[in-house]
């Protein structure tokens, strides 16, 4: 099941998530290539790696020894659908202004 918009839009609300979603954007991987890339600690990566599963951003795979994580499509479009509903009611308001605007002249 898919995460809740307020599970995503929270993961989302902390910087050091938000970078990690950003390496991700890249491709897969590895915890400790994430931790090396970020000014916090392995153990802070996997925590904030955890925020991000449970709202399903990113999902993990096992590769031997490594855990590699990626970008979870499904988790973005959540967020995606809800700022998109804002998006089309402010262009519908544009268009009731613009024939408004439109009428009057």
């Amino acid at each position: 099941m898919p995460a809740s918009v307020d599970a995503v839009l929270d993961a989302l609300g902390d910087r050091t998530r938000r970078e990690i979603l950003e390496k991700l954007s890249s491709g897969p991987i590895a915890v400790g290539v994430l931790a090396d890339q970020l000014p916090v600690s392995r153990p802070a990566v996997s925590q904030h790696l955890r925020v991000l599963k449970d709202a399903d951003l990113v999902v993990e795979s096992i590769a031997g020894t490594r855990r590699l994580y990626r970008i979870n499509q499904t988790g973005l479009q959540v967020v995606r659908d809800y700022f998109d509903r804002f998006w089309e009611t402010t262009l519908d308001n544009f268009a009731i202004l613009a024939e408004r605007s439109k009428d009057e002249h």
